[in-house]
């Protein structure tokens, strides 16, 4: 029987991997590049879209912890992080291009896949994954409204800046890690208080891309970085353009810095850390050239606000995360309520398990809330309140562990991936 993977971003070339590797007939849906989101660059599998960053690569670390449990189920996300890893301190960041073409190249290899170009705006009976993540098309988006019974909730999202390396001025710009990771693979930009106020005016004031067509509910984890600055003149500094560890000797203390983060293998491009931003490309182009450092810089990509969209998971999904609706599709990604590129990578395979056990007739087996993933899964199928938001993996998920305790959290961990992973056929 053919399983139906819709989307191909990292929960969908997730998802699809798990279940090629396994045997199975896979048709990936991806609407990519017929259909134009307004977001995507490439036609390959699993495209970095908003950062390339990866974040910590520290197991004592939340989201360091997740990678590492993906590294245990056989993970595609975390092998071709490895292929295209660029230096970034203690965070894993990749050169996007290069780690979407091994997601591509690996996942065409299986004769078993076939790979439809096609927007998808309706779900039919066959065994599908739903991983469309929250790019997903208006039309898909008014289907599911209508099949739900309710309205999905969605929030704004935005992506930073990319300038070529060649093009800031050193004189001014200089290398340098917060708190001595072990490299000096960011780029700084030093502002004087008199640069940062005056940029500061000039940021809260800047022409913004209309946004009409939906309300503007922001995640608080993505902020557009003018929203930040608007929210008190201090609050950038004190958030990603915060100075601290970032001293130069023989220099004055910076009162703000802006860091670039590399993007390509190359080292020729980066981008803005924190920068993602709703401001008009002119308006881009006129405050950004504010940044002491930045003054020439040549923008390869411009930031982008787009809508991310999720479903109303505690309220709509089964614990093996089905829809209630229409329990033969199962939904995966950042569409099932978690944010970030490695909490929906790790959707993607934990969906592709429980619809394989749904076929093969097994009951279902959840994964313990002593592991970062089984603990992020509770929290999308059983979060009580009213206001359901999308999360990150962080350790508040798993409440009785201290932090003192994470060292032996993390052991216990992986033994139970290890062990969920053993007897997942069972």
């Amino acid at each position: 029987m053919k399983i139906h993977v819709i989307g191909g971003g990292l929960a969908g070339v997730e998802a699809a991997y798990y279940l090629l590797r396994r045997g199975h007939e896979v048709v990936l849906h991806e609407a990519r590049p017929t259909y134009e989101d307004n977001a995507h660059h490439t036609p390959y599998f699993g495209e970095l879209v908003c950062s390339n960053s990866l974040k910590s690569k520290d197991v004592e670390n939340a989201c360091g912890l997740l990678k590492e449990e993906m590294r245990h189920m056989g993970s595609l996300t975390m092998e071709s992080a490895a292929i295209a890893e660029v230096p970034s301190g203690n965070a894993l960041s990749v050169d996007r291009d290069l780690f979407a073409k091994n997601n591509h190249a690996k996942l065409t290899s299986f004769p078993s896949l076939t790979v439809v170009n096609e927007e998808i705006t309706s779900l039919g009976d066959e065994p599908t994954i739903l991983a469309t993540g929250p790019l997903t098309s208006p039309a898909l988006l008014d289907y599911l409204c209508h099949l739900l019974g309710k309205k999905n909730l969605s929030f704004f999202d935005a992506s930073a800046p990319i300038v070529r390396k060649d093009s800031i001025n050193f004189d001014i710009a200089y290398y340098k890690s917060r708190y001595a990771q072990g490299d000096e693979s960011y780029i700084n930009c030093p502002f004087s208080r008199e640069e940062y106020f005056a940029f500061i005016q000039e940021l809260t004031h800047a022409e913004k891309t209309l946004v009409h067509e939906f309300d503007t509910q922001y995640f608080e984890g993505c902020l557009p970085v003018e929203v930040i600055a608007s929210r008190g003149v201090e609050t950038l500094r004190h958030g990603p353009l915060k100075p601290f560890g970032l001293w130069r000797e023989g220099y004055p203390k910076p009162y703000a810095v802006v860091q670039l983060r590399q993007d390509t293998k190359l080292g020729d491009y980066y981008n803005i850390v924190g920068f993602q931003t709703n401001l008009t490309y002119p308006e881009q182009r006129r405050v950004f050239h504010m940044i002491p450092g930045l003054e020439h810089a040549e923008f390869l990509r411009y930031g982008l606000m787009h809508r991310n969209a999720y479903i109303d998971s505690p309220r709509l999904l089964n614990d093996d995360l089905s829809l209630k609706a229409k329990d033969n599709v199962f939904v995966a990604g950042q569409l099932s309520g978690v944010e970030g590129y490695v909490e929906s990578a790790a959707m993607g395979i934990l969906a592709a398990i429980q619809l394989e056990r749904r076929l093969k007739g097994l009951p279902l087996r959840s994964l313990s809330s002593r592991t970062m993933l089984g603990a992020l899964t509770d929290y999308i199928l059983h979060f009580y309140g009213k206001d359901f938001q999308p999360m990150n993996a962080n350790w508040a998920l798993i409440p009785s562990v201290m932090k003192t305790q994470r060292a032996a959290a993390v052991q216990e961990s992986l033994q139970l991936i290890d062990d969920f992973m053993e007897h997942v056929d069972d």
